[in-house]
């Protein structure tokens, strides 16, 4: 949907057109249901949600900061956060709800006593290291790195825990799939960005 600088109103209270400018409420009441809009968007989400993608829920020209702001505000003491997370290879920044750090040992002691999802071999941990070096990267240049093939099983472990996603294709022949890691992966390994992955 074209969310463009026309500020047309819906026709009536049955249009398919999503009201953006909510002009029928009042001022108070127009800004906490924008404050919601841009909370279930990002609860919605696995990934972060950029400025312009929020942009498209809110009135033409709300400010996105001054909302997130409140939101933030209304998140202290709480156990999550709305954070704003950086770029990665897998896509641009955004924010995103994430847990606050000083709940990673009950997180991890829940997921302990659980399915371990969070577990990982050695050579899944190997993998998802190769990746993050070199991202984008196929299973051909994995295989460069290892010396041998890597299993789809192993990769689609790894897709499914939501640690790894599909890059740009390869210009190999055939133009492949490549890898990147997720927004996911950065939160796993407590990293702000892939700028902050340990020196290789």
């Amino acid at each position: 949907m074209n969310v463009g600088t026309t500020k047309r109103k819906p026709a009536d209270k049955g249009s398919a057109v999503f009201d953006r400018e909510l002009d029928d409420l009042p001022q108070e009441l127009r800004w906490r249901e924008w404050m919601g809009r841009i909370e279930a968007v990002l609860f919605a989400s696995a990934s972060p949600v950029g400025r312009d993608d929020l942009a498209r829920v809110v009135g033409q020209g709300v400010s996105i900061e001054m909302l997130i702001d409140d939101i933030q505000a209304e998140l202290v003491g709480r156990p999550y956060e709305l954070a704003q997370v950086g770029h990665s290879v897998s896509g641009g920044g955004g924010w995103m709800f994430r847990t606050k750090t000083q709940f990673a040992d009950a997180i991890k002691a829940a997921a302990d006593l659980g399915d371990q999802s969070l577990a990982f071999t050695e050579m899944e941990m190997g993998v998802l290291c190769a990746i993050a070096y070199h991202q984008p990267i196929d299973r051909a240049g994995l295989k460069d790195i290892f010396g041998k093939e890597v299993s789809r099983d192993l990769l689609a472990r790894l897709r499914y825990k939501d640690l790894i996603a599909s890059g740009p294709r390869s210009p190999r022949p055939g133009a492949p799939h490549t890898f990147v890691t997720t927004e996911m992966f950065l939160m796993t390994f407590d990293l702000q960005s892939l700028r902050d992955l340990p020196d290789s």
